[in-house]
């Protein structure tokens, strides 16, 4: 199902929202939204006189007669309406909304007295926080656990979130999670937001290749735009916390004793609480801010054409077989990884004598050793020494 299909209204809000920040580009978010520059200002004067996009009543939120019992009425409601939020978020909130607001200890003896709060789950958070200093500079992808909907169909929640900000890109019911599926939601993705200078992911598909290979025809797609995959160590999903934590609120904001009946369903309450998470939801590793606030679209363009490889006149280049990945070296057939099946590799000499690189433009895949009796040993892509989140 085509994302730009899914829902206009929140596209149109998300458009509006990007466009009134400061420095934004507005006519190069109308391109990458799809829309004529004339109706993107459109929808940024009806957004400023509170007209069709506006979704919150302008009308007074105090009384000074009323104070103290709308205020709490004020804290529940937020509450009732975010059930996983807790007491900084929600005054946090009414601040924004120009109310009164308490000290954090009352919002959160409100909730108490009227039986909101439950026990917190799991250990004491993270100490120690890694994030990279703008956006864009890394985007962590992966696939929550899969859920069975009332069709008993399966729904894989493919999810993006930008290292820096928070800003979740990305919010997908997909029906399974194959590469060219993932590959189809990342051309939209890549066309609204522009490029990353990398992913972050684990080891698993379509990232990685069940039989061990590093390298995977996804990853040489993403290679092509000038993209890194940076892969997690195996069995330290911490090293993603940013993306395990963004899962865990999916999981209580959104799936909490519901049960969706197919996926158009799932995707529509995805839609709706993305907007609330990257525009309405304060987050406290942000100083309780937004995650809009701090995210900008990248400056580098989706190319209309992938880019391919470019070698010098002087380079020894071999065109690996569509059908068999291998390359002809010194009489000698020499295997590279599958993913490079119908791709130009350079041949290059290293260190030691008798000792060559394979390389697809910048990237090393294979090592060739004339002086030893095997044939090739692949290069896998380097295991991430980030700091764990």
């Amino acid at each position: 199902m085509p994302w730009l299909e899914v829902s206009v209204m929140e596209q149109r809000r998300e458009f509006v929202r990007l466009a009134m920040q400061e420095g934004a580009n507005r006519r190069e978010l109308c391109r990458r939204f799809g829309i004529h520059p004339d109706t993107g200002y459109k929808w940024l004067r009806r957004w400023q006189a509170n007209q069709e996009l506006a979704d919150f009543s302008r009308r007074p939120h105090a009384s000074p007669h009323r104070m103290d019992q709308e205020v709490e009425e004020r804290v529940l409601a937020i509450r009732d309406a975010h059930p996983a939020w807790g007491a900084r978020k929600i005054a946090r909130r009414l601040a924004w909304a120009g109310s009164k607001v308490p000290a954090f200890s009352t919002v959160h003896q409100i909730l108490h007295r009227h039986g909101r709060v439950q026990p917190p789950a799991g250990g004491p958070a993270a100490s120690q926080r890694f994030e990279k200093p703008a956006p864009n500079l890394l985007w962590q992808m992966d696939f929550k656990g899969w859920v069975r909907l009332g069709n008993n169909a399966l729904c894989h929640p493919l999810t993006v979130v930008d290292d820096h900000s928070r800003y979740d890109l990305c919010l997908q019911a997909c029906a399974d999670q194959r590469g060219e599926t993932v590959r189809d939601r990342l051309e939209l993705i890549f066309r609204t937001y522009g490029l990353p200078d990398a992913f972050f992911v684990d080891n698993g598909t379509p990232w990685g290749d069940p039989s061990g290979e590093r390298w995977t025809r996804f990853a040489v797609w993403l290679l092509k735009l000038g993209i890194n995959v940076i892969h997690s160590r195996p069995y330290h999903p911490q090293s993603r916390g940013k993306n395990e934590r963004f899962h865990r609120t999916l999981k209580a904001e959104v799936f909490a004793l519901r049960r969706f009946h197919d996926l158009a369903e799932t995707q529509r309450a995805f839609d709706a609480w993305r907007e609330i998470y990257n525009f309405e939801r304060p987050h406290e590793a942000l100083g309780q801010q937004v995650p809009a606030s701090r995210y900008r679209p990248s400056q580098r363009r989706m190319p209309e054409r992938l880019p391919t490889p470019e070698y010098s006149s002087d380079e020894i280049v071999r065109s690996v077989s569509s059908t068999k990945a291998y390359v002809s070296f010194k009489g000698r057939l020499w295997k590279v990884p599958q993913a490079f099946r119908g791709e130009r590799l350079a041949i290059r000499p290293i260190a030691a004598d008798g000792q060559y690189g394979v390389f697809f433009a910048a990237h090393q895949v294979a090592t060739i050793d004339l002086t030893g009796s095997k044939s090739v040993g692949d290069v896998s892509e380097r295991v991430s020494a980030m700091s764990p989140d």
